[in-house]
């Protein structure tokens, strides 16, 4: 049973330190995402179906919309995690450069192995956040930051700014899968089987798959789950605990136990433990 140590939740995105041994689905994040051992057994992580290793020395880089997922095999003991799911917005803003971290390139390789500093950006972070003492906003944020910039600076391609933002030739965006994506993201607490977005796009069923799929680098079920799943962290976030389930209604899920298990499939933690633990900081 996976446990949230702490989760942290703002303008900068989400930090979390989970104690995990269950399985998550194959998900996505819009953020872009980072994720060290903080204690505990070496493990793994998969990335595009790539068994990757998480180490004392390694880091695991997952570029936002990136599928990815985590099987607790037999043989591993528990191990505890430092999880970063940081907004690109936010990293723009702190050091423009790093606008380009939403790309899906940003990250060339998903596993690297980590500088001294870095380990101890990191370890300084977990000591931080597992302390008494609740870190202030303006020392969390600066140390997501200094840890996010040592990571940028080492491993992604944000110096080949121009190579990123040049358009493959001269494909243009699907115009008809951003119709369903508007469509998607408009409509999160309704149905969304695949009939109906293909339909609002104007396409077979079979034509629609295969452009989602081209233009987002993933299904439409991995998409709209992970719009769910952040909408999700956002209203386990709010003050007022409206039910879990008004909240499981809102989001399109048929009972309770539907949205829970979604949670834990996605999140590690169940909604109620999710709520227990998140600090919120400023707007999140």
């Amino acid at each position: 049973m996976t446990t949230a140590l702490r989760i942290a939740q703002g303008m900068f995105g989400r930090v979390a330190l989970l104690d995990m041994d269950a399985p998550l689905v194959s998900h996505a994040h819009s953020q872009c995402h980072v994720i060290l051992k903080a204690s505990g057994a070496d493990s793994a992580f998969y990335v595009a179906q790539e068994r990757l290793p998480v180490t004392d020395r390694t880091a695991i880089l997952v570029n936002a919309w990136e599928p990815h997922y985590f099987f607790s095999e037999p043989d591993f003991p528990r191990t505890a995690y430092l999880v970063l799911y940081i907004e690109p917005k936010w990293l723009a803003m702190l050091h423009d450069p790093l606008r380009v971290s939403g790309h899906p390139r940003f990250f060339p390789r998903p596993c690297v192995e980590i500088t001294p500093r870095i380990r101890k950006l990191a370890d300084d972070l977990v000591g931080e956040m597992m302390s008494l003492i609740p870190m202030t906003q303006e020392r969390l944020e600066s140390a997501l930051f200094e840890l996010m910039l040592a990571i940028s600076e080492q491993y992604s391609a944000f110096r080949l700014i121009d190579d990123l933002i040049r358009p493959d030739g001269l494909q243009l965006p699907d115009a008809r899968v951003q119709r369903a994506i508007g469509y998607i993201r408009d409509n999160l607490g309704q149905a969304l089987d695949v009939d109906r977005l293909a339909a609002h796009a104007y396409l077979s069923r079979t034509q629609f798959f295969v452009r989602f799929r081209r233009a987002t680098g993933m299904t439409p079920h991995v998409f709209i789950n992970t719009l769910r799943a952040e909408a999700a962290c956002r209203r386990l976030a709010r003050p007022g605990r409206a039910s879990l389930g008004s909240l499981a209604e809102e989001l399109g899920f048929s009972d309770q136990g539907h949205f829970t298990r979604f949670v834990r499939g996605h999140l590690g933690v169940t909604p109620s433990e999710y709520r227990r633990v998140v600090q919120v900081y400023g707007g999140a």
